[in-house]
């Protein structure tokens, strides 16, 4: 599933789903806009994640919670729990962090 947060509420997104994968984006960002689209092709190859977009600009709490710095950002939760984030635009660090969030 994918969601595009419209509220700075990603904690409660975090805690009501095991597995959570984010998209720090913004607006202005060519490599968030580039990404989007691998970012939602993921999303629909792993039901079993809840995936989700935030505007780092407009939601500084949900920012806070992967300590974003720079886009785009992707962080996995899972647990309630960050287990870790990269900066990339590229798919393999995505699948590399999603394989880390999935596996036990």
């Amino acid at each position: 599933m994918l969601h595009e947060l419209e509220t700075d509420s990603l904690q409660e997104v975090i805690d009501s789903n095991k597995t959570v994968m984010v998209q720090y984006a913004a607006s202005w960002c060519g490599n968030c806009r580039i990404m989007k689209p691998k970012f939602k092709k993921m999303a629909t190859e792993n039901e079993n994640v809840y995936f989700v977009i935030v505007d780092a600009e407009k939601f500084p709490e949900s920012r806070q919670l992967a300590n974003v710095n720079n886009l785009p950002t992707f962080a996995a939760f899972k647990d309630g729990k960050f287990v870790n984030q990269v900066q990339t635009n590229k798919i393999d660090g995505l699948i590399d962090l999603l394989n880390e969030a999935t596996s036990n």
